[in-house]
């Protein structure tokens, strides 16, 4: 049976936050309905969204050369990694697949197409098929790369029990996204607090959470988006 985080958070002598646990069971009819709920809606996204999918991996083909699709390793549930798929948005020889380098506001790696695709976070519809095969779901924490840096530390060290977020799949959005928590991880208390919320989601996760974040997603991203 799957058990889901339930966490307080503490500050520790050295002022690092650190997640106390405990755990409980979730009923199983509530991770098979969301699982049924992710492959209906990601199935259903790449069928209506086919003509504007289509028409970005023109696009992206026409100003540079290379691949439509940037491929990279993210850490999964129970820390098994996997490879991400979206839409490519740098220059090919300039693109990180570490993942190391954070992308800052006038980055030169980025195309012209690719900042309008992150603006609207269109750059990130591919991922549905990574929800339809399994490796992700349409609500949780976002994946990170291996070695997330944050703040200008790993993740690990910035909050500890940080690899508690990796109890269930990772998500195309989830409660720190909704609640506007995205961009770039220069900012150490910002960092923090999305990886709070993600626990958070954990801990108090139910079909209706979901439904309220992904609609929060949607209405954020019609009025303008939050991506970097």
């Amino acid at each position: 049976m799957l058990e889901a985080l339930l966490a307080d958070t503490v500050l520790a002598n050295d002022n690092v936050p650190t997640l106390v646990a405990r755990t409980r069971p979730h009923a199983p009819v509530q991770f098979a309905l969301k699982r049924a709920m992710d492959v209906g809606g990601a199935f259903a996204g790449l069928i209506v969204l086919a003509p504007i999918l289509l028409l970005i991996a023109i696009m992206i083909r026409l100003e540079s050369k290379g691949p439509v699709f940037f491929r990279q390793l993210r850490t999964g549930r129970n820390e098994v990694p996997f490879e991400i798929l979206k839409f490519r948005s740098m220059y090919v020889e300039q693109c990180d697949h570490a993942g190391v380098r954070l992308t800052v506001d006038g980055d030169p790696r980025v195309t012209r197409m690719g900042r309008f695709l992150r603006k609207t976070s269109l750059d990130e519809i591919p991922q549905l098929w990574n929800v339809v095969v399994g490796h992700m779901s349409l609500v949780g924490p976002r994946p990170h790369v291996p070695d997330m840096v944050a703040g200008g530390m790993n993740y690990a060290d910035l909050v500890r029990g940080y690899e508690n977020r990796h109890l269930v799949r990772p998500g195309l959005t989830g409660l720190a996204q909704s609640r506007g928590l995205r961009g770039p991880t220069t900012d150490s208390d910002t960092a923090i607090r999305r990886i709070l919320s993600d626990v958070e989601y954990i801990r108090t996760f139910s079909i209706l959470l979901d439904i309220r974040i992904l609609v929060r997603t949607i209405i954020n991203e019609l009025r303008g988006g939050t991506g970097s």
